[in-house]
């Protein structure tokens, strides 16, 4: 480096000089790491890297403002959060050859894992997401009234995500104490900023939803550290969110194989003459705060760390595949509560044995509005979020009255915004609270597709955290609303690992499955058919009590065939096992994923003659996943082929005439007729 002057201006305000060295160190590092990252990329001992290499002083500058114990949530190009909370290197390192001494076992690469002993939680590649949860983290800290804040980052790019928009308007109507970090570096990938947006600056985007929006120089690490440190100190007095934008730029491509020669060389010179570490150390030396012997003593102490975690990630072999172990880390284990004892397909509590044998006939809906009353009384950290389910009560009115009850801290309206609140609902999780998210309708989850099968289903597999998520999804059809309210659409996630799919035919399993799903850690996604809701009556205890997921039940025992359904299918299979006088096993499968395959493999075996039976459309359904297993595990005890009865494979039409046409009612008579008669 020259003893040029800087080309950045530094004020160091009242900071001493032990704090411009700490800076300074926490500022080379991760620069050090990177200059060996892509000599070892070179010669093919990391698979690949994102750069981060003239935008370190942002994750510095930041990381350092904040306290030891609050939540950052960082992209590709941060690893100075990392290195600034002191993850050890050697796991770091460990991380990013697919070690299993990593903090994913060797199960995701680079960033993209979360340690909570740090207070650190990575990036999905999909970027925006993070954003949502960061918003939780500062929920949870609001309800616990502790004065604390959470950073968390985005790339310009990246902002163009409908996730951005949701996690900040969020943030601003619930008053979050975020401070949302805008790395603006001109680029996403190699599209610039005039094809990504029109707004002048991101500050713009702060007043349009209602709240402050600062602009920084994100290569001046004093000015970084300073703004953060500021906003921080006052987010934890006032909650409120906060945008920053830190203008930068990135000095090797997105990735090392996409390099740069998309960016002017001209816009290269000018940014690499405002290179941070080399200016923040040059005015050190002009200062006489760093002397030439002290700069070359903490090189080299950062780069002996730097070889000494190199040799002990280099020493670990790499993972031997344990399918077991990969099977069981997708869900995070159940633990059994204490105070319930076991009896029968139901789990009661030890001391309301008398309240629970006095039952009462209560409609499905009544069912489900009183076991989350009831799980809402026995976890006093679960917050219910969902559109219009305050005063409202929702649009269905399960929640009617639980404001006055629980009051709207943890009843919360939400904006209209599902893909944000499902995010809200893991950053609630990293924090120890259970969170429920009610879906309009189960049409609607489509907007909170991404968090549901990459963010919450992935997480407990990926680096050990549980999202403690219920996700309540009102769904089927009958009422003729058409093809975007009555859409049976479980299917879409029974393929997903580390989610659970829960679908009760009764008002006893509604409620006691319901329970369940709170007590579970994972996330289950609770279906409720729309038209059970006040059409069904049944005998539901007055206590608390749960179903356990994961078991079927038969719903009616008969000789000749056997019905495996679930939903509104075991009502229908019973009306016209009735109509048709047909003795049959009617199996209700009650959870989807994980299904009951032993219950399936029972009726199989007693009966011979199987019919699968499902609202959703035949082609995709789960019909075919369980039809696939009996021909695989239980076909020498079959006297029949395997029948599947479902709806038409076409979206749901409005016209009841056509509504009815699309149900799969008139096929079961026919179905059962002819698999009986075989």
């Amino acid at each position: 480096m020259t003893s040029a002057a800087p080309a950045l201006q530094f004020d160091r305000h009242d900071l001493p000089n032990e704090t411009l060295l700490h800076l300074y160190q926490h500022l080379l590092r991760p620069r050090l790491i990177e200059e060996k990252m892509l000599i070892l990329l070179r010669q093919g001992k990391v698979s690949k890297w994102f750069s981060g290499i003239g935008q370190e002083a942002i994750s510095v500058g930041s990381t350092l403002a904040l306290e030891a114990d609050e939540y950052i949530l960082p992209l590709h190009r941060n690893l100075g959060v990392f290195t600034g909370r002191g993850v050890p290197l050697g796991r770091l390192f460990a991380q990013w050859q697919g070690k299993r001494t990593g903090f994913t076992k060797g199960r995701d690469r680079s960033f993209h894992f979360g340690t909570n002993e740090h207070h650190i939680v990575g990036m999905i590649s999909h970027l925006g997401p993070q954003l949502a949860v960061a918003g939780g983290i500062a929920l949870a800290d609001v309800l616990d009234k502790k004065p604390k804040v959470t950073l968390t980052y985005s790339g310009d790019g990246g902002a163009s995500e409908g996730d951005f928009h949701e996690a900040l308007n969020v943030a601003a109507v619930w008053q979050l104490p975020v401070i949302f970090m805008i790395e603006n570096n001109g680029y996403g990938l190699s599209t610039p900023s005039n094809e990504q947006f029109r707004f002048k600056s991101f500050v713009d985007k702060g007043p349009a939803y209602g709240m402050e929006a600062v602009q920084i120089d994100g290569n001046n690490v004093l000015e970084v550290y300073l703004t953060v440190k500021r906003l921080a100190e006052d987010l934890r007095q006032n909650p409120r969110p906060v945008l920053v934008e830190a203008l930068t730029f990135r000095m090797r491509g997105h990735e090392e194989a996409s390099g740069t020669k998309y960016v002017p060389q001209s816009l290269m010179e000018e940014w690499a003459a405002k290179d941070p570490v080399e200016n923040y150390e040059k005015w050190l030396l002009a200062e006489g705060i760093l002397t030439e012997t002290a700069k070359h003593s903490i090189r080299e102490t950062i780069k002996a760390a730097i070889e000494a975690g190199l040799q002990e990630a280099d020493a670990e072999p790499m993972p031997v595949a344990d399918v077991q172990e990969e099977i069981a880390d997708m869900y995070a284990p159940v633990e059994p509560d204490a105070s319930l004892v076991v009896s029968g397909n139901s789990s009661e509590p030890a001391t309301d044995n008398e309240q629970l044998a006095t039952t009462r006939e209560i409609r499905f809906i009544d069912a489900i509005s009183e076991g989350l009353k009831q799980s809402m009384e026995r976890y006093p950290d679960l917050v219910l979020m969902g559109q219009d389910i305050a005063d409202y009560g929702g649009v269905f009115k399960i929640t009617e009255g639980f404001v006055a009850k629980f009051g709207k801290a943890r009843v919360r309206n939400t904006p209209l915004c599902e893909s944000a609140i499902v995010g809200v609902g893991l950053g609630l999780s990293i924090k120890h609270k259970k969170s429920m998210v009610e879906m309009q309708f189960a049409d609607f989850v489509t907007c909170g597709f991404n968090q549901i099968v990459n963010n919450l289903a992935k997480s407990h597999y990926r680096w050990g955290q549980n999202a403690d998520v219920v996700i309540r999804m009102p769904t089927g059809a009958g009422s003729a609303a058409g093809p975007f309210h009555s859409q049976s659409n479980e299917a879409w996630f029974t393929h997903v690992p580390g989610l659970k799919v829960v679908y009760p035919s009764n008002p006893h399993d509604a409620k006691g499955l319901l329970c369940a799903a709170f007590e579970d850690p994972n996330p289950v996604l609770f279906f409720e058919h729309k038209m059970l809701y006040r059409s069904l009556s049944g005998p539901v205890p007055e206590a608390y009590y749960t179903t356990p997921i994961g078991q079927a039940a038969l719903a009616a025992e008969g000789e000749e065939l056997s019905i495996i359904t679930y939903g509104m299918g075991v009502r229908w299979a019973l009306q016209v096992c009735q109509e048709l006088g047909v003795s049959a096993d009617i199996l209700d499968l009650r959870t989807l994923l994980p299904w009951d395959q032993e219950a399936v493999r029972k009726t199989v075996e007693k009966n011979g003659r199987v019919l699968i039976l499902h609202e959703d459309t035949l082609t995709g359904g789960i019909g075919g996943e369980i039809a696939a297993w009996i021909g695989e595990n239980c076909f020498e005890h079959l006297d029949a082929p395997v029948r599947r009865v479902a709806s038409l494979d076409t979206a749901i039409p409005f016209a009841p005439p056509l509504e009815a046409a699309f149900l799969p009612q008139q096929r079961l008579r026919e179905q059962v007729a002819a698999l009986r008669n075989y």
